[in-house]
């Protein structure tokens, strides 16, 4: 498993992005909902579990895409299963700390 992360600090916090290396650049939709897994926005350092973990606990927001990636975020508790969009080939979550 390869995962891209991101961070980018905002005025609103730390901003995430997690994906699946092997959707970077890939486009998913499920009828009325698309998503374009965009260089610019997911393209990042190659990270491990541990350090998406610390990423996720310590973000405001997080967009997370790839089954592997979105299973990271459900398995350490991130992400409930029921809020998960299945694309049509990959999974997509977002996080947003309140």
């Amino acid at each position: 498993m390869t995962l891209l992360l991101t961070e980018r600090d905002t005025d609103e916090g730390l901003l995430v992005s997690v994906c699946d290396a092997d959707v970077l650049g890939e486009s998913f939709e499920n009828g009325e909902v698309s998503l374009t897994v965009e260089e610019a926005f997911y393209d990042g350092d190659e990270a491990g579990e541990q350090e998406v973990v610390n990423s996720l606990a310590s973000c405001t927001t997080a967009n997370i895409v790839g089954t592997e990636a979105v299973s990271l975020a459900v398995e350490h508790g991130f992400v409930d299963e029921e809020n998960i969009l299945d694309l049509g080939g990959t999974r997509h979550a977002q996080l947003l700390w309140m």
